[in-house]
């Protein structure tokens, strides 16, 4: 079976907020020098989907990873090969910068049709940035072949997949036809740790590089943008402390039931 496995190179998410900047005047943000970019942790759990199904027979199940971005970091986009991937390919190129969930979602589908014939695609279920959601359903779409999102279980089964997929208030299992792409849910668990052997089997493998014209596009990233962004803020959070006292406990009380009252709480 041929995995693919859509990785994205992100800002660590941990970080904390006030190292975060934007440029307003052009709606983006500015990576700060102090905060070091990861695997997006979606993404991550992707792999481990991938893993758990490769673990079943490594030498029928082959996991290729694609990354899509700009000025990757080699030991960063690396990570899935230290975890037991086996091949990885960037989409690294200026062009690529500046895309919404359609332009990446479009390379990426082109991309998985180069490298040819697959059987399940997995995506994280959204990105630590912008949290929007949309690229594995999108390459889905472009690719014609069924999609299950939100997924905390996969497994293949006589010749189908087989997805739990996360809902308010428990989960659904569901089957579909192959080749099919699954987005990753936390709640699949913590994605496994890389070995210091898959650390050195890593090191020694170079990725694949493509450019927008190694995969038949002429228009990419920013160019192929369908959406517009037309604000970028940091939202603003404020809060009011009122302490109300008595040196007579059952009056502070009554106080305090009058001024919950009066904001509507009770």
């Amino acid at each position: 079976m041929n995995m693919i496995v859509c990785c994205k190179q992100v800002l660590d998410p941990e970080a904390a907020p006030a190292t975060f900047k934007l440029d307003a005047a052009n709606n983006r943000m500015v990576q700060p020098p102090e905060v070091k970019p990861v695997i997006n942790p979606y993404d991550e759990q992707a792999v481990e989907a991938a893993l758990r199904i490769k673990d079943t027979d490594k030498a029928a199940h082959k996991i290729t990873v694609i990354t899509l971005g700009n000025n990757l970091l080699r030991d960063v986009v690396k990570k899935p090969l230290s975890m037991g991937a086996d091949e990885l390919i960037l989409l690294e190129d200026a062009a690529f910068e500046g895309g919404d969930g359609f332009a990446v979602a479009t390379a990426l589908a082109a991309a998985i049709k180069k490298v040819g014939q697959f059987d399940l695609i997995f995506c994280g279920r959204q990105e630590s940035e912008w949290d929007d959601g949309q690229v594995g359903s999108g390459i889905a779409e472009i690719l014609g072949i069924p999609s299950v999102t939100v997924a905390k279980k996969v497994e293949v089964v006589g010749g189908k997949v087989k997805v739990e997929r996360v809902t308010a208030d428990g989960f659904q299992v569901l089957e579909a036809s192959i080749p099919a792409l699954i987005t990753v849910s936390n709640e699949l668990g913590e994605a496994r740790y890389a070995t210091l052997k898959g650390i050195m089997a890593a090191s020694k493998k170079q990725p694949i590089v493509w450019k927008p014209a190694d995969i038949g596009l002429d228009k990419v990233g920013a160019a192929a943008r369908k959406t517009k962004v037309v604000k970028l803020f940091q939202p603003v959070k404020e809060g009011k402390c009122e302490i109300i006292s008595d040196d007579d406990l059952k009056v502070a009380a009554a106080k305090l039931a009058d001024k919950l009252r009066e904001y509507k709480v009770i």
